[in-house]
């Protein structure tokens, strides 16, 4: 009986078999519950430290400090640059669409994160063994761009796809394709597409064209390797890409992509003007001295004149390419105004090959544009231009100077030895005044370098910036007072409130007379008849010194005209020579170029005279000035016959070109004409027979005899 009632009992509590379908969805139960919670805990963990969303609308950037120039063009923006959100409505319907068919394709069928798009990705990154293709859905690029650090992380990347969804829940499509096109950043310190838009082309972003929107579009991949202004050609490649894109998605038809393709996209000329980037960099080590540590967006009022500025980068550019092959690799050049207010600065050949400011922070040796320091101590000291010197052997100490000539040219006066850069006068000269009176007079006047007093400084071997010989020179040109450069006339806040003006006091007397007729008489001199005359502008009143070194390592030119300076150097960033280039070769070929451009605009008056001359003093007469320079040059007894006073300058002329050849004119009369009157100078031999003098032409601008 237990047998039966046993198996009866087994019997009785069995149960079927589940069936393939039941075991299916038990165990489909079973890791739905366990997926569940599994996401409930990643999500959980992963959701730590997710951003407050709060701030959505929140901005968190550095104040921008904008740079305009002496007439209130914009020069540039430092930092960031925030503009009013653009209507998106108020665009052209190509600008969003260009974005999304480059960067989200499926932007308008996507929950927040496109599975699709990031398994395209994949392959695409798997073919060609790197990534070329990111996965990103606009959404996410949102969402990392407002909540989220760069990092590439896991956890960074699953809290991306998470507020990607919430901001797809929270808003339309409409309006995150608007959150993100205001928000994003555009390189240059451009955020938003309006910002963009005015930075890159000056206009607002309502008014772009098919081109300029995919320009901008293709900027987002990397900025800076796509900036239409240092990466030009990159920039208009990878624009045509989403030009094509936006043709294959059918947001432009076919003729709208070619004429985007082949109308020029003009780049805003103040952006594009790099080397005035130099001079912001100059202005954005004193602002915060001037203003503290910015708090608020601010706007700079400076002295640059964009103009000018634009002038020297041609003028350096045309001449670094021009002599490339003589080894001028850099130039650096400043320009100032006869109170001191930088018009143009260029610190070198290229701001994106280098942003070192040449023309700020380097300090090289100023060779032969020295020596107006060492004439300016000496006239100061009793001497003239009509003081009589020799160029001869010297030594002093152990050291003997030589000419660049490698010759010696014997008695001349002081006006002669200054033109001609003879450094035999020039260390003899500052020998006998003292070279501690040559470096008071340098330091009154700017050169605040270190100057040592070893003999060879009367040669130009102190290490000085194209600033500060600018600075000094000034004073030449402005009446004698000692100025002191700046970039700054004011800084305010974009609604006008004033955080800083610049003072008007006045600058000290640092020259008086006849110290300055004298020097600028001799430095004249250099121009008209001198190692500068390259320089000569047709009726301009100009002055200036060259400036070689005597390996070639670095060459000046620092001339001037009436309120009115610019210093130029060109050499090698290693301190290795160049091939024979001197300062009247690439610097003042630059200087001239900058110059014709400039004085134009500037209207400059003639050189001023300066301060009164002391009572009694009487000039020297041009007649008996203009005997004693002709009777030096030929060593001979001198008579004039007929000099009419309008003659004058002519005569100059006649005479210094004389001088140039004298011996061939040794036994002539130089004979010349100038409007209806007529002079002679006859310059007479002791040997000199009768009917023995000729007639001469002048010399024409190259140098060359003319009929």
């Amino acid at each position: 009986m237990a047998g039966p009632g046993f198996g009866g009992g087994q019997q009785g509590g069995d149960r079927p078999a589940r069936t393939p379908l039941q075991k299916a969805l038990y165990w489909g139960a079973v890791l739905a519950v366990w997926g569940l919670i599994f996401l409930v805990v990643f999500f959980a963990v992963f959701a730590r430290g997710l951003p407050d969303t709060s701030t959505l609308y929140n901005v968190d950037r550095q104040p921008s400090i904008t740079y305009l120039d002496r007439n209130g063009a914009l020069i540039a923006t430092r930092g960031t640059q925030m503009a009013p959100p653009a209507d998106l409505d108020a665009l052209p319907d190509y600008v969003p669409a260009a974005f999304i068919a480059i960067e989200d394709r499926r932007f308008y069928h996507h929950p927040g994160f496109d599975p699709i798009g990031m398994m395209r990705a994949m392959a695409t990154n798997m073919r060609a063994g790197r990534v070329v293709q990111g996965g990103s859905t606009l959404t996410q690029q949102l969402a990392k761009n407002l909540f989220l650090t760069p990092d590439q992380n896991l956890r960074r990347k699953v809290q991306e796809l998470m507020l990607a969804v919430w901001l797809e829940m929270k808003f339309s499509k409409k309006e995150i394709l608007a959150l993100y096109l205001n928000r994003v950043y555009f390189g240059a310190g451009a955020y938003g597409i309006e910002a963009a838009s005015q930075r890159y082309f000056d206009k607002s972003a309502k008014d772009l064209t098919v081109g300029e929107a995919a320009l901008l579009a293709g900027l987002l991949k990397a900025p800076s390797r796509y900036s239409p202004v240092s990466e030009s050609e990159r920039a208009a490649n990878r624009a045509t890409v989403v030009l094509n894109e936006m043709e294959e998605a059918g947001v432009i038809t076919a003729a709208q992509r070619e004429q985007a393709v082949t109308q020029p996209i003009i780049v805003s000329r103040t952006l594009a003007t790099q080397h005035a980037q130099y001079f912001i960099d100059w202005l954005d080590q004193s602002i915060r001295g001037l203003v503290g540590e910015p708090t608020e967006d601010l706007v700079v009022e400076t002295t640059l004149d964009l103009t000018l500025q634009t002038a020297a980068e041609r003028s350096v550019r045309r001449i670094l390419d021009r002599d490339e092959g003589k080894g001028v690799q850099q130039a650096a050049l400043v320009a100032l105004d006869g109170d001191g207010r930088v018009r143009a600065m260029i610190g070198g050949g290229s701001y994106a090959d280098s942003q070192f400011n040449r023309a700020v922070e380097a300090r090289r040796q100023a060779g032969s544009a020295f020596k107006p320091f060492v004439y300016l101590a000496a006239v100061e000291a009793g001497y003239t231009p009509q003081t009589p010197v020799v160029d001869q052997p010297v030594t002093i100490g152990n050291w003997s100077p030589k000419n660049y000539s490698n010759t010696f040219a014997g008695p001349m006066p002081l006006s002669q030895a200054v033109a001609q850069s003879i450094n035999t006068v020039a260390a003899s000269v500052a020998d006998q005044i003292g070279r501690d009176s040559v470096a008071r007079a340098a330091r009154r006047l700017g050169i605040e370098s270190r100057i040592g007093l070893e003999p060879a400084m009367a040669l130009g071997a102190v290490e000085v910036s194209p600033l500060e010989m600018a600075t000094a020179y000034d004073a030449f040109a402005n009446g004698g007072r000692r100025v002191e450069a700046y970039g700054i006339s004011r800084i305010r806040t974009p609604q006008g409130r004033v955080i800083y003006q610049r003072s008007g006091a006045q600058n000290g007397q640092a020259i008086n007379n006849p110290s300055l007729y004298y020097l600028n008489q001799m430095l004249r001199g250099v121009v008209t008849g001198g190692t500068a005359r390259s320089v000569q502008i047709a009726g301009r009143d100009l002055a200036g010194k060259t400036g070689t070194t005597s390996d070639y390592k670095d060459a000046w030119f620092v001339g001037y005209t009436g309120g009115f300076v610019t210093a130029v150097w060109v050499g090698k960033d290693d301190n290795t020579p160049m091939r024979g280039v001197t300062g009247g070769s690439s610097p003042a070929a630059i200087w001239r170029g900058f110059m014709e451009a400039a004085l134009p605009r500037l209207n400059a008056p003639p050189i001023p005279d300066g301060p009164a001359m002391p009572e009694g003093w009487q000039p020297p007469s041009p007649v008996e000035s203009l005997i004693g320079q002709i009777g030096d040059l030929f060593g001979e007894c001198v008579t004039l016959i007929n000099l009419g006073v309008a003659d004058l300058q002519l005569a100059i002329l006649v005479v210094q070109r004389a001088g140039e050849h004298r011996t061939r004119f040794c036994d002539a009369a130089v004979v010349a004409e100038g409007g209806d009157d007529a002079f002679c100078i006859i310059v007479h031999r002791r040997q000199c027979e009768p009917g023995g003098e000729r007639r001469v032409g002048l010399a024409d601008g190259e140098g060359h005899e003319a009929d």
